[in-house]
């Protein structure tokens, strides 16, 4: 039997010890089989030559890919992957198990499965609340509190297969997956088919191309990375209790580095402060005095999407509990036990430290950057996410077939300066080349059709006081929210104002400044997943017949705040229209939130719990 289609694990060698030795090859190669005909399918299928060796990462298996009416076992049999879906469904495969995955699935309507085949493929078998993790990684909360298995959340609304995906093949709409190799057992791939392929992988971390930070850093966005951390404080305060470490070497090791002033950079800060200063304190009084943590942000200030008075208040708490701010500095680069920063000045300063966490930036996800390449040219020009139409679906996937959600993702929005002369035009009713009041009233409530980003603007001039009230709270608001300058904006909302052609381009040119990619957070993944899930529920999405969703409502993000803890049972929150909310008042609703927004019923008892744990016997310090 010859295999047609053949490749190699992930497209990796055979390796040593293996009882076949297939060497890789393009998809047009060909493999020599023991074989015996199969005559059950009719798609392709993953078959496996497996030598006597043990169940150790590194070595085991190579896969082959057949076509399934040519598929024929061996001695170890076959790797048996999905058929086509029955009864003309469309099978709805899920790539990730983050917040935006996770938030489809919940959301997703069980009776769809008359329609649709769902099937979710991740890496990892449970979803992480990860705005909690600072607190894992300082043990206010352990971490089996604050994860939720996958099959938990899915139930009987479709099928989970632990892999992770190497390849997105458009052309052929399916994906190649393999079982994590750090599971500990030889790679297992599988070639799935789908219909239609939603992607939710996310991205991975940025290090901006700084020499040493892979290498001596801790990253921050998964469990284990704050497992690590939390291992590491407790290593570098026994080491530094040690008799024989001198005060040179204490004073290293208890030096705490945070690169990133960014909610995420704030929070381990804080935490580690609560950590320190709770609980650490009684159990090392001999050596706390030595303990240093820093901060390194290249902005001025901390919490720079935040209110600027937030970003004030945390300065003046981080300097209250001995927390240094090193701002307007960058990091040149990460040695096994310092940091180099380099201030605005271009002044260096070499910082020890015994930990180092690196909370900064994101960087496009392996696989995104894969598939723009299979992608039409022009369709994908983004640099760090699969850009989509606002619907959510990918641009340039044959027959509209993936949608993209969360951190992997940003939504293409036309400018609307790019069409200024046209809506120019269609506006000035009487052709005397200015637009009055009411004229910009009506383009901006009707271009907003086209330039969602104008709706605000066109809501603010039609209001019945929008036009005379610039003076007003609702106005200043409003300048301060799109960071307009608000002598600018006047000369336009007077009721005599009129604007000539240049005004108006230069008028939509302000407004598009402030158009930019959504955040990657938690809250837009959230909402992104929860709209999907509402759109199959409510059109028909096949890739059978043509999909019209011009007749769906596009997605919308609507930003319901920002929190942060800042330490000493104090937090931040910037809440639109009620404004900036600093303080334990602040502390408590934070803590209410953090625990009532868990995934489960069972995460919010686990969390409430480690909460009064934590208060009334302290964090547990052991190293295990």
């Amino acid at each position: 039997m010859v295999a047609k289609n053949t490749t190699c694990t992930g497209r990796m060698p055979a390796r040593a010890g293996s009882r076949m030795a297939i060497k890789p090859r393009s998809v047009h190669g060909s493999i020599g089989l023991t074989s015996k005909k199969m005559n059950n399918a009719s798609h392709d299928r993953v078959i496996e030559s497996t030598g006597n060796v043990p169940a150790t990462r590194g070595k085991g298996m190579c896969r082959a890919v057949v076509d399934s009416d040519q598929m024929e076992s061996n001695e170890s049999g076959t790797l048996n992957y999905l058929s086509r879906p029955a009864n003309g469904k469309q099978r709805v495969v899920v790539l990730g198990s983050g917040w935006a995955a996770m938030s489809f699935i919940k959301a997703w309507d069980a009776s769809l499965s008359s329609k649709y085949e769902l099937v979710l493929v991740s890496p990892r078998n449970y979803f992480v609340y990860t705005p909690l993790l600072p607190a894992m990684c300082a043990g206010t909360v352990e971490e089996r509190s604050i994860v939720e298995p996958v099959r938990s959340v899915l139930k009987s609304k479709g099928r989970f297969f632990e892999a992770k995906c190497n390849e997105i093949i458009p052309e052929e709409k399916a994906i190649v997956a393999c079982f994590p190799e750090d599971a500990g057992f030889p790679e297992a791939c599988f070639k799935l088919p789908y219909d239609i392929l939603i992607l939710s992988v996310g991205c991975v971390n940025n290090t901006f191309g700084v020499q040493g930070v892979e290498e001596y850093t801790t990253f921050f966005k998964t469990v284990e990375d704050a497992a690590r951390l939390r291992l590491r404080v407790s290593e570098c305060f026994e080491r530094a209790a040690l008799p024989a470490t001198s005060k040179e070497e204490r004073q290293k090791l208890l030096s705490f580095v945070i690169v990133g002033g960014g909610p995420t950079g704030v929070e381990v800060a804080a935490e580690l402060y609560d950590l320190i200063e709770n609980d650490l304190s009684k159990l090392y009084p001999d050596i706390v005095d030595d303990v240093k943590i820093r901060v390194v942000e290249l902005m001025d200030h901390v919490l720079s999407t935040y209110d600027r008075a937030i970003s004030n208040y945390t300065a003046d708490v981080f300097k209250r509990n001995g927390i240094e701010l090193v701002l307007n500095s960058r990091v040149q680069n990460v040695g096994p036990d310092s940091v180099t920063t380099v201030n605005k000045e271009g002044e260096s300063v070499d910082i020890p430290f015994g930990a180092c966490v690196w909370a900064t930036g994101v960087a496009m996800n392996p696989l995104v950057k894969s598939l723009q390449g299979t992608l039409p040219e022009g369709t994908q020009t983004h640099f760090r996410s699969i850009v989509t139409d606002e619907y959510l679906r990918v641009r340039g996937a044959p027959d509209g077939s993936m949608f993209a959600i969360g951190d992997a993702a940003t939504i293409e929005q036309q400018k609307a300066l790019d069409k200024a002369d046209e809506l120019f035009e269609k506006a000035d009713a009487d052709k005397n080349g200015q637009l009055s009041m009411k004229e910009l009233r009506s383009l901006l409530t009707e271009a907003s059709k086209d330039f969602p980003h104008l709706a605000e603007h066109a809501r603010f001039l039609t209001s019945k006081s929008g036009a005379s009230r610039f003076g007003g709270i609702v106005a200043k608001a409003f300048a301060k929210s799109n960071k307009i300058d608000e002598g600018m904006y006047s000369k336009y909302v007077s009721e005599d104002a009129s604007l000539d052609r240049e005004e108006f381009r230069e008028l939509l040119q302000t407004i598009d400044s402030g158009l930019r990619a959504l955040p990657a957070t938690a809250q837009v993944a959230k909402q992104e997943g929860e709209y999907l899930a509402q759109l199959f529920a409510s059109q028909d999405i096949s890739t059978t017949k043509p999909v019209d969703l011009k007749g769906a409502a596009p997605f919308e993000y609507v930003h319901k705040g920002s929190l942060a803890y800042v330490g000493s049972d104090r937090a931040v929150m910037d809440v639109p229209v009620v404004g900036p909310i600093m303080g334990y008042f602040a502390g408590l609703a934070w803590r209410g939130f953090e625990t009532f927004s868990q995934i489960s019923f069972r995460n919010q008892v686990l969390v409430a719990t480690d909460w009064a744990r934590a208060k009334i016997f302290g964090r547990d310090t052991s190293r295990v």
